[in-house]
């Protein structure tokens, strides 16, 4: 089978962190070309690549390429995905799926009616430590799982007017861009959730239009709860990147940003596996080619992601309103894969 060919759609930090991690896919994917708005930034990212050539549009590009990777602003995620899927390609879209339920039910239509591949890049799914905490739990390893909770600390600061600062184009704040990885996370590990709360705050972080600091609590049907703080103002950090699963024996501790994975009881510690400490985006590109060869749904498929995401703006209703959020019936599949 000759290899897939691929378009980045938007070259910023973050496509150039994807154009570094090719490898293990090489002899499957062929990375025809870079686009991005700004000459400079498709130059840098197809000179890193050999055989790929710079693009301002994507549109002079799709008659190449069967599949694409969306990295752009959140906000052009819905028509430019939309137009991909019309012109037949497959696509793996940076999370989050769109900013409305509205343009998300609108890319799942359009891509089942092109038959084609759409697939979010929530690319924890495919972290070695996370993939097994999951196991651990769905096990029943070291007993019932009864809270699970993650950190997410980093310093992640842009010019005001820029798009990741605007509620408008960003989809919300902090939660809704970057917590959406873990809130996906929380509904894979615990099931089906029943309520919630989220407390936001822009403090120490003013170049957010909404929060820049987020602190989600959520209650599942099988009375387990579910933690997600994160910020995009931290200076420094003991956590960083951690995730603890509480069982009735012990605790499981993914120590993302260390590559371990540990289990606690009393003061002793008991290391499992260790993994690199790097994004999981090989993985992920290589699960996406799988299902273009097999025809299979993507785990992290556009009905599942959308299912964070309606948790997310519910939070954010109630949260306007001082409320706890009434969190059934999100529409989420019962059969955690």
């Amino acid at each position: 089978m000759p290899p897939l060919r691929l378009a980045i759609l938007g070259c910023g930090g973050m496509a150039r962190s994807h154009a570094s991690r090719f490898d293990s896919v090489k002899n499957r994917v062929q990375i025809v070309a870079a686009v991005d708005v700004l000459p400079d930034r498709a130059k840098a990212v197809a000179d890193l690549i050999p055989g790929c050539r710079p693009a301002q549009d994507y549109r002079q590009v799709l008659d190449d390429v069967d599949a694409v990777l969306v990295v752009l602003p959140h906000h052009l995620h819905h028509p430019v995905g939309m137009d991909c899927l019309a012109h037949g390609k497959h696509v793996l879209m940076e999370k989050p799926l769109a900013n409305t339920e509205a343009e998300c039910l609108d890319l799942i239509a359009a891509s089942k009616k092109a038959s084609r591949v759409l697939m979010v890049a929530y690319c924890m799914r495919f972290h070695p430590l996370v993939t097994r905490m999951k196991e651990l739990i769905a096990a029943k390893t070291y007993g019932q799982c009864f809270q699970v909770s993650i950190w997410t600390e980093q310093h992640t600061q842009r010019e005001p007017d820029s798009w990741m600062c605007r509620a408008s184009t960003l989809g919300g704040g902090q939660l809704f861009s970057h917590g959406c990885h873990y809130i996906d996370i929380l509904l894979w590990y615990l099931g089906a959730p029943v309520k919630g709360v989220h407390v936001g705050s822009n403090c120490c972080t003013p170049w957010m239009e909404r929060e820049g600091t987020s602190n989600v609590t959520l209650t599942f049907e099988n009375g387990a709860m579910g933690y997600h703080f994160g910020t995009w103002g931290a200076r420094g950090s003991r956590l960083r990147y951690s995730f603890h699963a509480h069982c009735e024996q012990g605790m499981i501790e993914a120590a993302i940003s260390e590559g371990k994975l540990y289990f606690h009881q009393g003061k002793e510690a008991t290391l499992l596996m260790t993994a690199e400490a790097a994004k999981p985006t090989d993985a992920e590109m290589a699960h996406f080619l799988d299902c273009i060869e097999t025809g299979r749904e993507p785990i992290t498929n556009g009905p599942e992601s959308l299912q964070g995401l309606r948790l997310i703006w519910r939070l954010y209703e109630a949260e306007e309103k001082n409320a706890i959020a009434d969190l059934r019936g999100l529409g989420l599949a019962q059969a955690q894969r």
